[in-house]
C-alpha cells in the first residue's frame, strides 16, 4: 500500500512538471511569436522592389507605397486622380474652387512646389518632413531628365520617378502608376476611360476632312494678344480636332504662349477664337479692337472653362482628357447624340469621385457652349 502511495504521488510530480515545462514552453513562445511580428512589420516596411520609370532608370522603391509626393503641378493634378489618399503634399495651393470638386482635406497638405522647370522651387526640407517615400514626377521626357532624377533623388534621400503623360496614351501613364502604387484597379479604370475618350474623338474627327475643320485662335493673357501655337505642347487637343490658324513656325512650352499682334489676327481672321479662364472674355464684344474679326462679329467665341484646371492647357496634363472630349461637341454638336453635361459629369466622377449637378455644370460651362 505504501508503495502504491509513493507510486502515486511520484506520478502527481511528474504531471506537475511536465504541466509546468509546457506552461513555460507557452509563454517562451508566445514572447517569440510577438517579436517575430515585430520583427515581420519591421521586415514588410524595410521591403523594396524595382521599378522602371519612364525615363528608363531602374529605381529601388518600397514594396508598399502609402505615402506620395508630387514633383510638380501636373503630379499634383494626376496624383489627385488617381491617389489622393496617399499624398503627403502638393505643390501649389489648391484654390477655393477647386478644393470642393477635389476634397477640402486636400488643400490643407504642406505646398512644396515644384522640383524641376523654369523655377525648380521645390522646399526640399517640407518634403522631408512630409514622410514622403518617393517623389513622382509626370509629363513630357525631356532631354537631361534622367540627370535631373538621379541628382533630386540624391538630395532628397528617397526615390525619385517620371511617369510620361502623353494626351494621345493617358490610358498607359495610370497602368503604370497602378503598377507603381499596386493600385491596378484604379490605374485600369483611368486608364479604360481615357483610351476610350481618345478613341471616340479620333473616330469623330476622322469624319471630318482637314479642309473642314474649324480654323481656330486660342487667346490668352489680359489683352488677348497671346496664343498657343500649332504643334506645341500645349495645344495638342486644338491640334487633334481642329485648324489652329497659329501656325508660327516655332513653338514654345510656355502656358502663357506666345505674344502676337492684332494685324496678325486680322490677316487669320479665325472662325472661332477661344479666350482663356484669365483672358478678356467678359469684355471682348465691345473692345474695337476686335470688333472687325469674324469670330467676334458672328458671336463664335467661347471662354475655356478652367474647373478645376483648364480644360485645354496649363499645364498640359490629364485636364486635357476633358478638353478632348469637350472642343470637338462644340466645333462639331452635330457628330454627338449625348449631351456635353452627361459627358462631363461622367468625367468628374471618375477623376475626382464628385457628383456634378447640372447647375454646377451650367456654372463651370456657361461660356463653353454653342450661342443660341
Amino acid at each position: 500500500m505504501k508503495k502504491r502511495l509513493v507510486m502515486m504521488a511520484m506520478g502527481a510530480l511528474l504531471a506537475l512538471g511536465a504541466f509546468g515545462l509546457t506552461g513555460c514552453s507557452g509563454g517562451g513562445n508566445e514572447g517569440t511569436s510577438g517579436g517575430d511580428a515585430a520583427k515581420s512589420d519591421q521586415a514588410a516596411a524595410d521591403a523594396t522592389r524595382t521599378f522602371t520609370d519612364s525615363a528608363g532608370r531602374t529605381v529601388e522603391v518600397p514594396a508598399q507605397l502609402d505615402r506620395i509626393a508630387p514633383a510638380g503641378h501636373t503630379a499634383t493634378q494626376v496624383l489627385l486622380t488617381m491617389a489622393p489618399d496617399k499624398l503627403v503634399t502638393i505643390s501649389t495651393e489648391l484654390t477655393a474652387d477647386q478644393a470642393k470638386y477635389l476634397g477640402g482635406d486636400y488643400a490643407n497638405l504642406p505646398v512644396t512646389g515644384a522640383a524641376f522647370g523654369a523655377k525648380g522651387d521645390l522646399n526640399k526640407e517640407a518634403v522631408a518632413a512630409s514622410g514622403a517615400q518617393i517623389l513622382i514626377d509626370t509629363g513630357e521626357i525631356k532631354d537631361g531628365m534622367k540627370e535631373d532624377l538621379d541628382t533630386m533623388q540624391q538630395q532628397l534621400g528617397i526615390p525619385v520617378v517620371v511617369i510620361e503623360t502623353k494626351m494621345e496614351d493617358y490610358g498607359a501613364a495610370y497602368e503604370k502608376l497602378g503598377e507603381l502604387l499596386g493600385m491596378e484597379d484604379r490605374g485600369k479604370e483611368l486608364s479604360d476611360y481615357c483610351k476610350a475618350a481618345y478613341d471616340e474623338t479620333v473616330s469623330v474627327m476622322s469624319k471630318i476632312p482637314e479642309g473642314d475643320r474649324a480654323k481656330v485662335a486660342y487667346l490668352l493673357g489680359d489683352k488677348g494678344t497671346n496664343t498657343i501655337a500649332k504643334n506645341s505642347y500645349q495645344g495638342q487637343v486644338i491640334d487633334l480636332v481642329a485648324d489652329n490658324v497659329a501656325d508660327l513656325g516655332k513653338v514654345s512650352g510656355s502656358g502663357a504662349g506666345v505674344e502676337i499682334g492684332m494685324e496678325q489676327l486680322a490677316i487669320w481672321d479665325p472662325a472661332v477664337i477661344l479666350f482663356g479662364p484669365d483672358s478678356i472674355y467678359d469684355t471682348v464684344g465691345s473692345d474695337a479692337a476686335f470688333a472687325d474679326l469674324s469670330a467676334i462679329k458672328n458671336g463664335s467665341y467661347y471662354k475655356v472653362p478652367g474647373t478645376p484646371w483648364n480644360w485645354l492647357n496649363s499645364p498640359p496634363t490629364v485636364n486635357q482628357v476633358l478638353g478632348m472630349q469637350w472642343l470637338p461637341r462644340l466645333l462639331y454638336p452635330e457628330q454627338y447624340d449625348n449631351d456635353l453635361y452627361k459627358t462631363v459629369a461622367g468625367y468628374f466622377k471618375t477623376f475626382y469621385g464628385y457628383d456634378l449637378s447640372e447647375s454646377e455644370f451650367n456654372e463651370i460651362a456657361a461660356n463653353a457652349r454653342p450661342k443660341a
